[in-house]
């Protein structure tokens, strides 16, 4: 009789292997000292993309009209910005509202358990996709909670803080902010989410916990969803948010797994 044969064991994954999880530019290959054409042809693209992801102006009115057929309601807003260049030469003035828009605040009521806001940041490609059904999401989760939800802002020119004046002004316990990420040469379209338990004006990025990457070729909008919940939760029970959070409760997103062999 023959020996059995041993099983075989599986090697270190390969580049090849690695590729089939990310998006980065890895394994590219050469054509003598440079890429080959594919791939810096490929680089060109998204290259441009980032820079229409970043320059191209938000369509509020698109986005307003979008929530309103997943009924919600909505009110504009913009930040005390000029334009897209001095946005991003003064991320400081995007963290802050238009005087002209600090009113609009004042007839939506106040001490609501959620304000979510919707900003282009730099990415309103991300926003045009992602930003919708990612606040319908949550907007539903928070109706099964028993949350009140005040109206959604849509800003136009603004940086993750601009969520702490809106939350302070409707006296909400906390502030969701969905907005555009910077744009990266391998994804243009990665929506953000930053938390703040008790928004103030000044708070410190310390206050806020993300979750990032949000979009088709990332994390998908249930599985975030899932995270936000849990993430107000927790900061509605332990009335902090950010380093102070205590995390043992907190959903972790499915880990990727790489090609069978």
């Amino acid at each position: 009789m023959s020996a059995p044969t041993e099983p075989k064991r599986a090697g270190p994954p390969s580049l090849r292997d690695l590729r089939a999880l990310t998006q980065a530019r890895i394994a590219l290959g050469a054509h003598g000292a440079g890429l080959p054409t594919g791939a810096a042809l490929a680089f060109g693209l998204d290259h441009a993309r980032a820079r229409e992801a970043v320059w191209t102006p938000l369509d509020a009115e698109a986005i307003r009209e979008a929530l309103r057929a997943e009924g919600l309601e909505s009110v504009e807003l913009r930040a005390n910005v000029t334009d897209r260049a001095e946005y991003l030469r003064r991320p400081d003035r995007g963290r802050t509202l238009h005087p002209d828009s600090e009113g609009a605040l004042d007839g939506l009521g106040q001490g609501f358990d959620v304000a979510l806001v919707i900003a282009d940041g730099l990415s309103a490609t991300a926003v045009a996709l992602n930003a919708v059904p990612t606040a319908a999401a949550l907007a539903a989760r928070a109706a099964q909670a028993g949350w009140s939800l005040a109206p959604v802002a849509v800003v136009q020119q603004g940086r993750v803080a601009i969520g702490d004046p809106i939350g302070a002004r409707l006296k909400a316990r906390c502030v969701v902010v969905l907005i555009g990420e910077r744009p990266g040469l391998s994804a243009s379209d990665s929506l953000g989410c930053y938390i703040t338990f008790a928004p103030e004006p000044g708070l410190p990025d310390s206050r806020r916990n993300c979750i990032s990457n949000i979009r088709q070729d990332g994390l998908a909008v249930e599985a975030a969803t899932d995270q936000m919940e849990a993430l107000l939760r927790a900061m509605m029970a332990q009335g902090t948010s950010g380093v102070g959070l205590r995390r043992d409760s907190l959903v972790s997103p499915p880990a990727p797994t790489l090609p069978k062999a």
